[in-house]
């Protein structure tokens, strides 16, 4: 029961680390990555897709991405969604070739860029704090039940504060890594 407790917080953990690296390859660093372009949704026949789904995104240059859309009449449609998407870029066409060229940052957006992979990593941590106060409760109620002794729940909130130390000191180190990802010009 306990194992089963552990092995279902380290995944949760994991999910953290993974929604939280997510989370930064969305924040751009002035270079082009295709990963830019993956939350924009184009309306296509009816419904909103993602861009992926109506259009090839290739990196052209190191500040720009291309856009081609697999269908000619698809092309002002992407380049509005580029457009009034919050990435605060403006897509410019020459025949079916959507480009995106993307401005340097200035010292002051790159410090705002630092807060906002500060505040993700915050979140990050908490969840994984939270993960870790499910499971210590999970344990808490099979002491109760007597379905364990205090030493055997001793033991297991120990290992899960080893685990939770190790998921947040990895989740210290990707910010780490952005911070000085964003900051080198």
């Amino acid at each position: 029961m306990i194992n089963e407790i552990q092995k279902d917080a380290e995944t949760r953990m994991g999910k953290s680390l993974d929604s939280l690296r997510q989370e930064f390859s969305k924040i751009r660093t002035g270079r082009a990555h295709t990963s830019l372009l993956d939350h924009i949704r184009v309306p296509y026949y009816g419904d909103d897709v993602p861009l992926s789904q109506v259009a090839s995104v290739t990196i052209a240059e190191a500040r720009m991405l291309a856009v081609t859309p697999w269908e000619k009449p698809m092309v002002p449609v992407v380049e509005k969604a580029i457009a009034s998407s919050d990435l605060g870029v403006n897509p410019s066409t020459s025949g079916s070739v959507i480009r995106i060229v993307l401005p340097p940052l200035t010292e002051e957006r790159r410090r705002d860029l630092v807060k906002v992979v500060r505040s993700e990593a915050e979140a990050a941590r908490v969840a994984i704090r939270n993960i870790r106060r499910d499971a210590n409760s999970d344990f808490k109620s099979l002491l109760k039940e007597k379905d364990i002794t205090e030493d055997d729940e001793r033991r297991a909130e120990e290992s899960m504060q080893k685990l939770t130390d190790k998921y947040i000191a990895e989740a210290d180190k990707m910010l780490a890594e952005k911070e000085t990802e964003l900051m080198a010009i």
